[in-house]
């Protein structure tokens, strides 16, 4: 009986100190983002919302790895030199950032990984010589976009500043559609809340 009490706590003892290896975190917070690639000189960066959650592991003291779902508003702005039209497209993603986190000091860490998006929207807004236009067909788009996060965090108290650049790698055009290449180039700042458990 002695011997089953003493399993059951050390069981006990080692499940508390497995939760706290583990937690989740909430975070919002904003996204600077345009196109790269062919036909983009006119591009200029445009604010976007980000929002979601990021589930992380503990390995080490120095090394967590995570796994978040986010929903991004990226895109891209675009002023003819003509100045005749005004051009927006708001790309609504649901990306899957998976990463490997090194803590350099307590609370730093730096991160980098590999990032699944699959395109949820799109809405596609432009002024010419006065008249507003709007579309929201994905029509010519790619539904799945790989990139590759790389970033810092910092964690004061349970909250945690991030802030992310996210390199594109897929070509966001239909190969159906168009020979030429263009890409995602992100750039997020969020803030969250680490709940271990």
């Amino acid at each position: 009986m002695k011997k089953l009490f003493i399993i059951a706590a050390m069981s006990l003892m080692s499940m508390g100190a497995f939760a706290q290896q583990m937690f989740v975190k909430p975070m919002v917070g904003g996204t600077l983002a345009t196109i790269t690639g062919d036909y983009t000189d006119d591009c200029k960066m445009k604010l976007g919302l980000a929002a979601g959650a990021e589930f992380g592991y503990m390995i080490a003291p120095q090394f967590a790895v995570t796994a978040g779902a986010l929903v991004s508003m990226q895109g891209t702005g675009i002023k003819d030199n003509d100045r005749t039209t005004d051009y927006s497209t708001t790309l609504t993603y649901l990306n899957i950032p998976i990463l490997a986190n090194y803590y350099i000091i307590p609370g730093l860490a730096v991160k980098a990984g590999v990032q699944p998006g699959f395109l949820l929207a799109k809405k596609e807004k432009y002024t010419r010589n006065g008249h507003e236009h709007e579309n929201t067909e994905k029509d010519g788009l790619k539904s799945l976009d790989l990139s590759i996060p790389l970033g810092l965090s910092y964690e004061i108290s349970d909250f945690v500043i991030d802030a992310r650049y996210n390199l594109g790698l897929s070509n966001l055009i239909d190969d159906d559609h168009t020979d030429y290449s263009q890409k995602n180039s992100v750039i997020m700042l969020t803030i969250g809340y680490k709940i271990p458990f």
